[in-house]
């Protein structure tokens, strides 16, 4: 892929700091990704809220200082719809115009129970229409090619889908996957089912892939065995095992393309260096002056 702005879009994935280090790594990061020029970015929020104060000030300075197009991540987890709005609300005060409306993760964990909260959303699709009925919210949902864990199975993973986009969702982001047989698979019994919205594979460039697999163990996505074969004899040599990662993200992306694919959403795990390298691989042209300046 001959990669340059008008060829394909991305956008990035942050999630908020929770250390005075973390927050310099954060804004680094953001700096240096600017450059790449994102269609949006967007960040995180965690389970039940946890992270709501940390999510509206990172968000809150993408928009405001640093005039980054910004989506907010919203879930129903553990809070009342009056709750829930009163975040929506603080949201819009920022100028927040765009969400990711997400169920959520239990609190106690992936994998538990998911018990909606008696006065909350019952489900994503409730909280996509709220946020429609504003009228000035742009919607993404996140969808998932393997299903998501507590999914019966897939059919019931695409008929979840299917109410977020009739209930208004104008595009949704796919978790990470290595398989691009599987997303093409996935992608095909989507539209079968009726569903127009675009839908944006996620992209995660493996940092550590140790650390993926466990990742991947909890949220179900599968994890090749190819991998492993690419990285075997890299553990002590960081350099080579950056540039196998960043080889390994391009040309998926590079297939993706070749397939149609003309939008990504990069999951950077706070991190630029090898986001950079991908897109590089991409050959994609960064913008001459970056947005944004360093914390």
């Amino acid at each position: 892929m001959t990669a340059h702005r008008e060829s394909f879009s991305v956008s990035f994935e942050f999630f908020p700091p929770k250390s005075d280090e973390m927050e310099i790594q954060l804004w680094e990061t953001v700096e240096q990704l600017s450059g790449w020029d994102p269609d949006f970015v967007s960040v995180t929020y965690g389970a039940g809220g946890s992270t709501k104060e940390p999510t509206l000030a990172a968000v809150t300075r993408m928009i405001g200082e640093e005039k980054l197009p910004t989506a907010a991540h919203l879930t129903c987890v553990d809070a009342s719809r009056d709750e829930i709005r009163s975040v929506i609300e603080e949201y819009r005060a920022a100028g927040v115009r765009r969400i990711v409306a997400l169920r959520g993760d239990p609190t106690s964990g992936i994998g538990t129970a998911y018990a909606p909260h008696p006065e909350g959303f019952a489900e994503t699709a409730d909280l996509v229409r709220a946020l429609v009925e504003y009228g000035d919210f742009d919607v993404s949902v996140s969808a998932y090619p393997e299903k998501h864990p507590e999914s019966a199975d897939l059919a019931a993973d695409i008929d979840t889908l299917k109410r977020k986009a009739d209930a208004g969702a104008a595009r949704a982001l796919s978790q990470f996957f290595f398989d691009n047989d599987i997303f093409e698979r996935y992608l095909e019994k989507v539209r079968a089912a009726g569903i127009g919205i675009p839908v944006v594979p996620g992209i995660m460039p493996i940092q550590n892939l140790t650390q993926l697999k466990r990742f991947a163990r909890r949220c179900g996505s599968s994890v090749p065995a190819f991998l492993d074969a690419r990285f075997e004899g890299l553990d002590e040599k960081p350099e080579e095992r950056e540039k196998v990662a960043a080889d390994i993200a391009a040309e998926q992306m590079e297939d993706l393309g070749r397939r149609g694919i003309r939008d990504f959403h990069i999951y950077t795990m706070n991190r630029a260096p090898l986001v950079s390298a991908v897109l590089q691989r991409l050959g994609r042209r960064q913008i001459s002056s970056p947005r944004i300046a360093a914390a």
